[in-house]
């Protein structure tokens, strides 16, 4: 059986929204999409279509080769996102993209306020370049990853509060994890999303970053917030043993593989301004592996 037939979607035109996230997750989000095949199948629809709503908005904000001015994207992820909240208000959607988006929230109750919250921190990158302090930052992770995590919880099947609890700190750690490898690439954007304060303490300036030369003072600056990741990353690890044990293997495999990424930028000694930290297609596979036997053992 197919995951929509899984799911229990029948209508054509749900389904080809349903495959349309499906399509987009598989392009663009290739662990995420990994780690989603490791959910029993008639979970996976779901997840896709979050992540297709992620995705779409994020192309709004980060085309890089679009013609578009900053207020003409401002303009355009507004016009789309009104509607898309108005759908989920509504409770349906003539969206390619939102009719499965708002299938997904009618079935898992889940709540308007962290798409509103996912929103804002798209609307923040159009308008903010850098932030001063981590909780400064964190008024950006909170909508751009955190709520990410929350939304998918229902899906994977909660046996407390403290699932919510680790999808949290997970998000954060994920999106802190995605900062610290992309910070060249960031800069060709015109943002900094490490703490400035932060790496000031460290002796890290402007000039230096724009030189895109690791110094002593940015491989101590790194260092700090790698080590913030794996605190997230610990401080996550009890909450997943409180989801459905089916959905367990699917966020251990994400946890591992997305805070593995800042132990691709140790190997290749902090180089971050000339090397792309990539988890390697080896460690996919062993990672991937047991948490696939592990899966199937739990269904």
């Amino acid at each position: 059986m197919d995951e929509l037939s899984a799911a229990g979607i029948t209508d054509p035109l749900l389904r080809a929204s349903y495959e349309e996230c499906k399509r987009l997750n598989s392009l663009h989000g290739k662990t995420y999409y990994l780690a989603t095949l490791l959910l029993p199948k008639h979970k996976r629809p779901f997840v896709h279509a979050l992540y297709g709503f992620a995705r779409y908005a994020d192309e709004i904000v980060d085309d890089l080769e679009s013609p578009l001015s900053i207020e003409e994207k401002t303009e355009l992820l507004k016009n789309w996102s009104d509607g898309i909240l108005a759908d989920i208000a509504r409770g349906s959607s003539q969206d390619h993209i939102g009719r499965a988006l708002i299938d997904t929230v009618n079935r898992f109750n889940t709540p308007i306020d962290t798409f509103r919250a996912f929103i804002h921190s798209m609307t923040m990158d159009l308008s903010i370049s850098e932030y001063q302090t981590f909780d400064d930052l964190m008024e950006y992770v909170y909508g751009s990853a955190s709520v990410i995590g929350l939304q998918m919880v229902p899906i994977l099947g909660p046996l407390s509060p403290q699932a919510y609890e680790a999808a949290e700190n997970l998000g954060t750690a994920f999106q802190l994890a995605n900062f610290i490898r992309d910070v060249g690439e960031d800069l060709d954007r015109g943002r900094i999303y490490l703490p400035i304060q932060e790496l000031a303490d460290h002796g890290v300036s402007y000039e230096m970053l724009n030189d895109r030369v690791v110094t002593p003072q940015i491989r101590n600056a790194l260092k700090a917030q790698i080590q913030r990741v794996r605190d997230l990353q610990a401080e996550a690890a009890p909450g997943i043993m409180q989801l459905e044990a089916s959905s367990r293997a699917c966020i251990e495999a994400a946890s591992e593989l997305y805070c593995g990424i800042v132990d691709e930028v140790e190997k290749i000694d902090y180089q971050i301004f000339t090397k792309r930290a990539t988890t390697s297609t080896w460690r996919r596979l062993r990672v991937a592996l047991p948490a696939y036997l592990r899966a199937i053992a739990a269904r």
